[in-house]
C-alpha cells in the first residue's frame, strides 16, 4: 500500500489550524492536523516531504518517523518540522486503523477504560483563531451573549461558570486570570494588587461550589522564576490541582527549583517537543504531571513513548488539547490506552462548536466522561462540506 498524493488545507477563519490528508494507492486515506504558522507547514509538506512519502509504503510509521526526525538535524522544542511530522504520524496512524479495521487505541495495545475523566479548559469559540494578547489574556473583544464564553465568564463570573461546569458533569476546570499581568511588563514582576485581582475568581468559585470542582492554573510560561513562584503560593491557598507551565521549559533546573519551593503539583508541557525535550525533566524530578501535545510533540508514537518514560517514574498523563479535533480526538485514543492517563483536556466551546464543522464525528462526552471512540482509525473523518467553504486553502502534489 503506497502513498500516492498529499494534501494540505487550512482556513483564513482559523489561521493557525492545518490538516494533512495521506492517500494511498488502494483508496484509504488518513487525516492529520497540526497548528501554528500554515503557510510555512504547507511549504514544507508539498516542497520536502512530498519528494520523500509520495511513493512508500504507508504502514512504515517508525521508519518515516525516524527519517523526518534524523534528516534536518533538528532541535528539541516545538519547530515546524517536529509540527509537521506529528501531522504525518498521526495521518499513517489512521490509516494503519483503517486497513486493519481496528480504532487506534486497539493499536497502541488495547484500551485500559472504556471511559476517561475530562475537563474544560475554559476557552471561549475563538481562542484558536488570530485575535492576539488580548484575546487570549483579558477577554478582549469576546461576545459574552455566547453560551460557552467560558475565557470571558471566568474573568468575570467565576462562580457562575463552576456551576455551570458542574451542571454538565464536568469536576475541574483550568483558567489563566494573571495573563494579563504578563504583557505590562514580559513578565517580570507581579504587584501585590495584580495579585489579589487575579486571585478572585479563585475565590468566587471556592464560594460558589466549595471543593466541589478542581481548579488548574495555567500560566503560560509567561513568568520568570520569582513571579511564578508568587503566583502559585499564592493560588495553593485555593487548593489548585496543578500549576501549569509557570515559567519557560529553557531551563529545567529552574523548574526543579519551582517545584521544590511549592506545593501545588507543577504540570509541563504541551511546548515540550519529543522524548527527548521530556526525558531531562523526568530524570531531575522537575514535574509531577505530563501534558505532551500530540500534534506539537511528535504524533501518536511520540506521545506513546513519552507516557511510557514518565510510567517509568511513576507519573500520570494529562494529553493536551486547545488546538483542533483530530488532537483531541488523538488525546482520547490515547488516553484510553495509557496505564497512566490521569485526565482529558477539552474545550466545551469546540467541541460544542467548531470541531463539529470540520469533522464527521466526535468522540461521546457524558457526565464529565469521554468514552471509547468508534469506528476505524481515528474514528472520523473530514467534513466533505468544508471543500466548498470560501475561505479555504488547499494545495496537493501527487505521483
Amino acid at each position: 500500500m503506497k502513498i500516492s498524493k498529499i494534501e494540505t488545507i487550512w482556513f483564513t477563519d482559523k489561521p493557525k489550524l492545518v490538516f494533512l490528508r495521506i492517500h494511498t494507492d488502494n483508496g484509504i486515506c488518513g487525516i492529520g492536523e497540526t497548528y501554528e504558522m500554515p503557510a510555512a507547514f504547507e511549504g514544507y509538506m508539498h516542497n520536502e516531504v512530498a519528494k520523500y512519502l509520495i511513493g512508500k509504503s504507508a504502514l512504515d510509521i517508525d521508519k518515516h518517523w525516524t527519517y523526518f526526525y534524523k534528516t534536518p538535524r533538528l532541535a528539541l522544542g516545538k519547530s515546524l518540522e517536529i509540527r509537521a511530522l506529528s501531522a504525518i504520524d498521526m495521518a499513517l496512524w489512521d490509516i494503519l486503523g483503517k486497513y486493519l479495521e481496528q480504532p487506534i487505541y486497539q493499536l497502541l495495545g488495547g484500551a485500559c477504560r472504556e471511559k476517561i475523566r475530562v475537563y474544560n479548559t475554559c476557552a471561549g469559540y475563538d481562542y484558536v483563531g488570530d485575535s492576539g494578547f488580548g484575546y487570549h489574556a483579558t477577554g478582549q473583544g469576546i461576545d459574552a451573549n455566547r453560551p460557552y464564553e467560558d475565557l470571558h465568564a471566568f474573568l468575570n463570573h467565576a462562580d457562575k461558570l463552576a456551576e455551570s461546569l458542574l451542571s454538565e458533569g464536568y469536576r475541574q476546570m483550568k483558567i489563566w486570570p494573571f495573563d494579563r499581568y504578563a504583557e505590562t511588563n514580559n513578565g517580570n514582576f507581579i504587584s501585590l494588587e495584580e495579585l489579589k485581582e487575579g486571585l478572585e475568581p479563585f475565590s468566587k468559585i471556592r464560594k460558589s461550589v466549595g471543593d466541589d470542582i478542581d481548579i488548574a492554573l495555567e500560566l503560560h510560561n509567561l513568568w520568570n522564576l520569582p513571579s511564578a513562584i508568587k503566583i502559585a503560593k499564592a493560588v495553593s491557598d485555593y487548593g489548585a490541582i496543578w500549576c501549569e507551565d509557570p515559567i519557560p521549559m529553557d531551563n529545567i533546573d529552574s523548574l526543579v527549583d519551582m517545584r521544590q519551593q511549592c506545593s501545588i503539583p507543577i504540570c509541563a508541557s504541551e511546548t515540550v517537543g519529543t522524548r527527548w525535550g521530556f526525558r531531562e525533566m523526568f530524570e531531575k524530578k522537575a514535574v509531577d504531571i505530563v501534558m505532551p501535545d500530540i500534534t506539537w510533540t511528535g504524533g501518536i508514537s511520540e506521545a506513546k513513548k513519552i507516557a511510557s518514560m514518565a510510567e517509568c517514574y511513576n507519573l500520570p498523563v494529562a494529553p493536551h488539547d486547545c488546538v483542533g479535533p483530530l488532537t483531541y480526538i488523538s488525546g482520547v485514543h490515547l488516553s484510553m490506552n495509557l496505564p497512566n492517563a490521569l485526565i482529558q483536556e477539552v474545550v466545551r466551546a469546540y467541541i460544542s462548536g467548531w470541531y463539529q464543522d470540520l469533522v464527521t464525528d466526535l468522540p461521546r462526552i457524558d457526565n464529565g466522561y469521554v468514552f471509547l471512540p468508534e469506528g476505524y482509525g481515528l474514528g472520523t473523518e473530514l467534513n466533505p462540506g468544508i471543500f466548498e467553504r470560501s475561505d479555504i486553502r488547499y494545495k496537493v502534489s501527487h505521483i
